[in-house]
């Protein structure tokens, strides 16, 4: 290797620093390895000869080419996949929704999304393919009963993940029963098991005909006094989300990373077919 390619060679890994620390927040690969610039290099053979004032252009066809192999980035751990209630996985626009299960808001707005977008969005729908929807779990802590509703959520999902979205829907209609004062005078052992009640009148048996234990076992505390239940993790990853992002009330939504504020829970097919109109572009 000669000396212009040893340059070329430095300025393409200094590019691909800022690419792989960008890629790196996407849950990619996060640092620069002998086998990435190896296929840079590779791919981008003939660009070598062309001098160091083209490593730029190197860096840049690469980067194209690996966007298209790796498709958009998404930012939802994998046991958590459920919680895409509209759309497809890889549909390029993501709207981010975080709701909470005692909002009277984000209960208003569910019932929209399931009559306008989960139809918009589903098979045979105008946006199906090009634009996905994901529940964000919205733990607002000055009610006492978010955690248990949300926990319980996570545990449909994890049980019987079709049916993450219909127990979304029943508990958003029994809402009021999870309120500060219904709440008050019962335990959390009291609450989880009303919340399996519900959840078994809403999710299947299952083949092995046993899926509201399974249910009721993720609630249950194990481990060190102070460990959780089986769902906590994932608990604490919906909550980190919603921290990092700046959310701070429900509903909250986000069109393709960034607060959408003119959306309002009082939208119907209306201005939901405008808004998706103007937004999509693919």
């Amino acid at each position: 290797m000669n000396s212009s390619d040893t340059v070329l060679r430095h300025l393409i890994e200094a590019e691909l620093g800022v690419i792989c620390q960008r890629c790196g927040e996407d849950g990619r690969p996060a640092r620069v390895t002998e086998g990435v610039l190896s296929e840079v290099e590779s791919f981008c053979q003939e660009c070598m000869d062309m001098g160091v004032a083209d490593a730029g252009d190197v860096v840049y066809r690469w980067e194209e080419q690996s966007e298209e192999a790796l498709g958009p980035p998404m930012a939802l751990q994998p046991t958590l996949r459920p919680l895409i209630i509209a759309g497809t996985p890889d549909a390029p626009h993501t709207l981010d929704i975080f709701l909470d299960y005692v909002c009277p808001f984000s209960a208003k707005l569910a019932r929209a999304i399931n009559t306008v977008l989960v139809p918009a969005l589903g098979p045979g729908g105008k946006y199906h393919g090009t634009v996905k929807a994901i529940f964000r779990p919205q733990v607002q802590p000055w009610h006492a009963s978010s955690t248990f509703v949300h926990e319980a959520g996570l545990a449909v999902a994890r049980v019987s993940p079709e049916s993450f979205w219909p127990f979304s829907l029943a508990l958003f209609e029994h809402q009021a029963e999870y309120f500060d004062i219904p709440t008050s005078t019962l335990t959390p052992i009291q609450i989880r098991a009303k919340l399996a009640a519900l959840a078994g009148e809403v999710v299947p048996a299952g083949a092995g005909g046993n899926t509201a234990g399974a249910f009721a076992d993720l609630l249950v505390l194990k481990g060190t006094p102070n460990g959780g239940v089986d769902v906590t993790d994932d608990l604490k990853y919906t909550i980190k989300f919603s921290r990092q992002n700046g959310i701070h009330v429900s509903p909250t939504l986000l069109w393709d990373g960034l607060i959408a504020n003119e959306i309002s829970s009082s939208w119907g097919e209306k201005e939901w077919t405008e808004f998706l109109a103007a937004k999509v572009v693919v």
